[in-house]
């Protein structure tokens, strides 16, 4: 039988088939951000309860309802409580080089594109957040979660613009206040009740240093599932990279499947044949795998990492 020559069709179907393995490798980088994920929800619970505790103190609940009562009775001139998930929180335990007392405040934003760095109009980082946190969601709806880290040092342009969008649109972020769906859905556990205006910066809520110090931990978190979301897909990134090249420089689709299956996938043949092309071979499928391989961190069972360590002593007498 002749062979099948390489084409873009085929290039791009067996890419993606490969890329689609790659994503889903149980590898250390992937795990990293798997526990990160999980981590930032322990942070939210427990830093959402504190905030409730330590928000309710300086409005107490019963003058919230009260306050309700004569907004009821009297209307806007008394519609002074409102919800709101953002909150200055500040303490006075710290002293400057003087001596002094002094105020130490943050804004800490418990809605899913809520800043990771305390300013309370920039939310570039809040959507790194976002699209990180929801991932699997936004793939299942044919989005691209991980533009930002592909696109990580590149100035705007319109492949990335497109993609953001889609996501934004995706998880139902329409500009301030003015959320639906996902984003919606995420941020409604964490409104609470204030009184005064409705503008969080000028009101400073009262709190202890251990207390503010529980807030930073929480929005910490928040920044290290972007940072390993980041580092996993930089690996993954550089393994397409490769696997582009190789693609590319393959003449044969048979070049192609031999690459797929020195990786471990198995790709139907049938399922890829469309039309025709050609190309010049550089890349031999079983080194460009062996190198592939080499770029992933996979996990190593206590058995191997043992043995690895006794290869590692033993050459070293």
């Amino acid at each position: 039988m002749a062979k099948i020559r390489m084409n873009t069709e085929l290039r791009n179907k067996l890419f993606n088939k490969i890329k689609d393995v790659f994503e889903n490798e149980d590898t250390q980088e992937r795990e990293a951000f798997l526990q990160a994920r999980e981590y930032v929800d322990e942070r939210y619970i427990f830093a959402s309860a504190l905030a409730q505790e330590v928000v309710e103190r300086s409005y107490p609940t019963e003058d919230v309802a009260t306050l309700r009562h004569f907004k009821n009775k009297y209307g806007s001139p008394c519609d002074v409580v409102a919800k709101d998930k953002c909150f200055y929180f500040a303490h006075n335990e710290d002293t400057d080089d003087e001596g002094e007392t002094k105020e130490t405040k943050s804004h800490f934003d418990f809605g899913l594109f809520g800043n990771l760095d305390g300013s309370e109009y920039h939310d570039s980082e809040g959507k790194k957040f976002a699209v990180a946190y929801f991932r699997e969601e936004l793939k299942a709806k044919d989005c691209n979660p991980d533009i930002f880290a592909q696109q990580n040092g590149k100035d705007d342009n319109p492949h990335k613009t497109k993609h953001v969008d889609a996501c934004m649109k995706a998880l139902g972020h329409n500009g301030y206040n003015d959320s639906i769906g996902m984003e919606k859905e995420f941020d409604a556990p964490y409104y609470l009740d204030v009184i005064g205006t409705s503008y969080c910066r000028s009101r400073a809520i009262a709190c202890t240093k251990n207390e503010y110090e529980k807030f930073e931990e929480w929005r910490t978190a928040k920044a290290n599932l972007v940072s390993k979301h980041q580092t996993w897909i930089d690996t993954i990134t550089k393994q397409c990279d490769q696997l582009k090249i190789g693609l590319k420089a393959y003449r044969y689709l048979s070049e192609g499947i031999e690459l797929a299956t020195e990786l471990g996938i198995q790709v139907d043949e049938a399922e890829l044949i469309r039309t025709n092309s050609t190309g010049l071979t550089i890349y031999n499928p079983s080194n460009l795998a062996s190198m592939i391989k080499g770029m992933k961190n996979k996990h190593q069972s206590r058995e191997a990492k043992i043995l690895a360590r006794k290869q590692y002593e033993e050459s070293l007498n």
